[in-house]
Order: structure tokens, then C-alpha cells, then sequence
């Protein structure tokens, strides 16, 4: 899998250690070529000095056969445009953006771009959600135990029933976005394509959160 990452500060670095370190193929993006120093000294990934926005730029990192974009710089608008570019031009299949308002979610995720706040855990859940299909947090409560997590409804699963995915205590579906209007479910309410699920999971539970939605 190829990564480009936009932003070499502390999350952007980390990042990219960690991707390396899991086999995959990362070339990291920034203006400021001091920003590097944070990768080790044998990163064996691309550093490419400017902005995530530039044709230019993003071709030197190779985002033609990118898998993932992350944009992880300090700028929200930085990070949206290009992710939008990143999803819109060159196709990439997944992208995520980092950002600093939360009044910003709604409207870029309106937009099609899945977002995460600079909070403790976010170089942790920025990497698991590369792995995770079709699916992202929107927040997390307490210390991070436990995470609400958006996704769009598997095809395979249109047709089962909310009770079909509770877990007491681990697993529960808040709410359900169906054709531009949210709702409540009961364990009875019939799950339908397109549907956009709301789960609240227990941390220690996201492995088998993953099995029940086909998301391994």
C-alpha cells in the first residue's frame, strides 16, 4: 500500500514511522524541508518539500498510485483542499484530514472528506482508520475508551436488524442517517442500503466490532 502524508509535525511523523515500520510504501509532504528531522534517520520513505495542493508536488510523491491521502499539516483549509484534490483529481481511494475547528466537521464531511481532531490519540486512530473500510470516528469519551464510529452500512448486511449488531455494554447503535434525515433505532429497525450508522464501541471491543461488519 502507498501512503502520502501531508504535514511532517508530530503526527505526520509518527505516521510515517509507523507505516514504514508495517511494510508500506509512505512519501511525506512539507513546505518547511526542517520538518523532516522528526522521521529517523533511516526513513526509507519519499520526502518532498511543499504543499499538498501542488500537481507538481503530489506527482513527485507519487499520489497517482496512492492508496491513502492524509492530510495532516496545521491548516484546515490547507488540509481539505487537498484532500478534495487528492480524492477528486487523482482518485485516491481513502482520504482524511486533520482539523483544528470542530465547526468544520460536519461541512467538509458533507463534502466527502472524513476528518479527525488533533487530540492525544490521533496519530493511533488516524492509522487504524486506514485499515478500516468505509469508516471513520467522529469523537471519542473519556480518555478514549470509548469511540463513536460513522460508516456507511456494508451491502451485504441490508436487510438485518439493529438488535443483530448490539453488544450490551459494547456495541450500540445510536443513530442512523438515512436519505438526509437522522434517527433513533430500535432493536427491531430494519437496516437499508446507504444506510449511515452511528456506533458507539468500547475501545477494547473494536476487533470485534470490525468482525461484525466485515471490516477485517
Amino acid at each position: 500500500m502507498h501512503v502520502v502524508i501531508m504535514g511532517c509535525g508530530r503526527v505526520g511523523s509518527r505516521l510515517a514511522r509507523r507505516l514504514t515500520k508495517r511494510g508500506h510504501s509512505v512519501a511525506v509532504i512539507d513546505k518547511d524541508p526542517r520538518a523532516f528531522h522528526l522521521l529517523d534517520v533511516d526513513f526509507k520513505g519519499t520526502k518532498v518539500e511543499g504543499v499538498g495542493f501542488d500537481a507538481d508536488v503530489l506527482e513527485k510523491a507519487a499520489i497517482k498510485k496512492a492508496d491513502v491521502f492524509l492530510a495532516v499539516s496545521s491548516g484546515d483549509n490547507s488540509n481539505f483542499v487537498s484532500c478534495k484534490i487528492a480524492k477528486d483529481i487523482y482518485r485516491v481511494p481513502k482520504v482524511l484530514a486533520r482539523i483544528y475547528d470542530p465547526r468544520r466537521a460536519q461541512i467538509y464531511r458533507r463534502m466527502g472528506i472524513p476528518t479527525v481532531a488533533p487530540v492525544a490519540w490521533a496519530t493511533a486512530k488516524i492509522s487504524d482508520l486506514i485499515f478500516l473500510k468505509q469508516s471513520y470516528s467522529r469523537d471519542t469519551f473519556g480518555s478514549g475508551e470509548v469511540e463513536l464510529i460513522e460508516f456507511e452500512l456494508p451491502p451485504n448486511l441490508t436487510g438485518r436488524l439493529v438488535r443483530d449488531f448490539e453488544v450490551a455494554g459494547e456495541i450500540h447503535i445510536g443513530s442512523i442517517e438515512r436519505e438526509g434525515a437522522a434517527f433513533i433505532p430500535v432493536p427491531g429497525t430494519a437496516l437499508i442500503k446507504n444506510d449511515l450508522l452511528n456506533v458507539m464501541v468500547l475501545r477494547s471491543s473494536i476487533p470485534k466490532f470490525k468482525k461484525m461488519f466485515f471490516m477485517d
